[in-house]
């Protein structure tokens, strides 16, 4: 009885499921700069309907004068000054809203009695629109930078504080009692478990309150403000100037956009740790 020959069956390769990759690489659009496309071309919709008279240069400036105006401004060294001093209220308003909002809501998340006692007043005080603050912080704080800020602040402060909040009760509760068998104190436990956790929802908040800022920057600037972008918006439509008040607008959706990359560069390096399917 003969016996077959062996014969020797090489091995199938391995199935790899590259499905994230194919997500990647499908939503990425492979070139940073593909969001000037829209802006661009809304300009030239903009200029050119303006020259074709279907829409009134007086009330709408086409991007040309717009760019005269820009220049004449930042010549005149005025622009300059207004710019400066609307960053550093910003920049001042949020650090001081969200240093608060980081700290009240990691209390209200880490303790039941902190919640019960402060969260109901907070949660009511949020619906309050931000204009409504303005006679108040007036009596109180007079009408030099301090009532300002503290505009600013309270606008940062509430995002800042919901997202530290969310971040730590949606932790989830495997890792803390991992943490507990591994022996970790409570202190070790927030600060190896709890806040890496968060940073996601922190950041998101950061980010929210960030914009908020800028646009409590110009309810702000409308307290006796003599400068400021605020104070050129008012500046501009007191003295029928639509093309100051577009270009104060288009300042501060700039400075909005660059201040946003900046934190939104800090999260990418903070939580480069992530394995995330989406970019």
């Amino acid at each position: 009885m003969s016996a077959e020959p062996a014969t020797l069956s090489t091995p199938a390769p391995p199935v790899t499921d590259d499905a994230p990759a194919r997500i990647r690489l499908a939503l990425h659009p492979g070139n940073r700069f593909v969001g000037l496309v829209l802006p661009i071309v809304a300009l030239l919709c903009w200029e050119g309907a303006v020259r074709a008279g279907w829409i009134a240069a007086n009330l709408l400036p086409p991007p040309s004068e717009l760019a005269a105006t820009l220049r004449e401004l930042v010549t005149g060294d005025a622009l300059p000054a207004h710019i400066a001093v609307s960053v550093v209220r910003v920049l001042a308003g949020f650090a001081m809203g969200a240093v608060l909002g980081i700290v009240l809501g990691t209390a209200v998340a880490l303790n039941r009695w902190t919640a019960a006692l402060l969260d109901p007043t907070f949660q009511a005080l949020r619906a309050i629109p931000s204009l409504a603050w303005v006679p108040l912080l007036l009596l109180w704080l007079g009408i030099d930078e301090a009532p300002k800020v503290v505009l600013i602040a309270i606008g940062a402060f509430f995002p800042v504080y919901v997202a530290a909040q969310a971040g730590i009760r949606n932790v989830d509760r495997k890792l803390v009692e991992v943490g507990v068998m591994a022996g970790l104190r409570r202190g070790a436990i927030i600060r190896r478990i709890l806040v890496p956790a968060m940073l996601p929802h922190l950041f998101t908040g950061l980010r929210t309150g960030l914009s908020v800022a800028w646009m409590f920057l110009v309810a702000a600037e409308l307290i006796a403000a003599t400068r400021g972008l605020g104070y050129l918006l008012s500046d501009g439509r007191e003295t029928g100037r639509a093309d100051i008040v577009i270009v104060a607008i288009l300042i501060l959706a700039v400075l909005g956009k660059l201040s946003d990359s900046v934190l939104r560069a800090l999260e990418s390096r903070s939580l480069a740790w992530r394995d995330s399917a989406l970019p």
